[in-house]
């Protein structure tokens, strides 16, 4: 068991925070195990399916990280130092780690096995193999999320978002009994200590003014804290409405499209692929330029579209809200 030991400052200093990094490397033990979570197996057909997803990806030294045991190394999970980090602001983070607290952390996340043939650079004399192996995990990693993760990214936020509304509210109504009582059944709270059951580490790690972060995950199976008892405390936890996530989306309903937006917006919207003038489509439309700008006024006022200037004009094109509301992806 891992014990949180939270005082008053601690509380009032407990935040949310995304982490599109926590997503990436957490998602590394559903890839290596489908067995972990039924609900991901769609996600992990699409990634290993896909012809050139991880094509030319060092996938042994990439999963080397996740141990025997599914532990996992601290420094990739870098505490988020803001609400929603960036994926690249989050890995120059990890970059920027000691070889020295690389080297821990590999270690102690493997043991009491020894490391794998990846990681064996870790056990090298000196910093420079360790920085070496650090670099190389950060290059695999960006791959990795730029092929597997990334494309999903903005659907998960969305879902990520909404669980953290849901736990501001139970905070808000009932204290911290309220906001851990239905997040994991592995989680107790008594007495200003957070319970973490069911996990390999024993330790008790007391906040002192540190505060508490609290991570939620569409791929973590159950809470995963630092394994390092000198680590902040912080709280990756699985995210409400995760089976609905990797369900197919339903096809857009044209005729409920031109019902929701009237016929002129609905046909406007749909020839948005591409920026174009309002003159161009009005020429494509038949109808009036002042026609056409007013739609585009309430089609920009809605967020549907997005416009910039060029030159003299200004040209119009789909918002990515657009092509959610029109079923249409963009060319390219």
């Amino acid at each position: 068991m891992i014990s949180f030991e939270l005082g008053v400052e601690d509380l009032a200093d407990t935040r949310f925070a995304l982490s599109p990094l926590y997503e990436t490397v957490l998602s590394l033990r559903v890839l290596r195990e489908p067995g972990l979570s039924v609900l991901h197996l769609p996600w992990r057909r699409s990634v290993l399916g896909a012809a050139d997803a991880l094509d030319g990806l060092d996938t042994g030294l990439l999963m080397s990280v996740v141990a025997v045991r599914r532990t996992l190394p601290d420094f990739l999970t870098p505490r988020p130092a803001s609400f929603a980090p960036s994926f690249e602001e989050e890995l120059a983070a990890v970059a920027r780690t000691p070889p020295g607290l690389v080297r821990r952390d590999l270690l102690a996340a493997h043991a009491p096995d020894p490391l794998p043939a990846p990681l064996l650079d870790a056990l090298a004399p000196g910093d420079g193999p360790v920085a070496a192996l650090r670099d190389a995990l950060c290059a695999v990693l960006r791959r990795y999320w730029e092929a597997a993760v990334q494309p999903m990214w903005p659907r998960m936020r969305l879902l990520l978002e909404a669980d953290m509304t849901y736990r501001a509210r139970q905070l808000a109504m009932g204290g911290a009994r309220l906001l851990f009582a239905d997040m994991h059944p592995n989680l107790r709270w008594h007495d200003g200590v957070l319970h973490i059951g069911q996990m390999i580490s024993r330790h008790r790690v007391v906040a002192s003014g540190r505060g508490l972060l609290l991570v939620p995950s569409v791929f973590a199976h159950k809470p995963a804290p630092p394994v390092s008892p000198e680590e902040a405390p912080t709280l990756a936890y699985p995210s409400r409405g995760v089976a609905t996530l990797w369900a197919r989306e339903p096809v857009a309903d044209t005729a409920a499209l031109m019902s929701l937006l009237g016929a002129p917006k609905a046909r406007l919207l749909g020839l948005l692929d591409e920026p174009q003038s309002t003159a161009e489509l009005a020429r494509r439309l038949g109808v009036t330029a002042s026609a056409v700008s007013q739609h585009l006024g309430v089609l920009y006022a809605t967020g549907l579209v997005s416009r910039a200037r060029d030159g003299r004009q200004v040209l119009y094109r789909r918002s990515p809200l657009g092509d959610e509301l029109s079923g249409r992806g963009r060319p390219g």
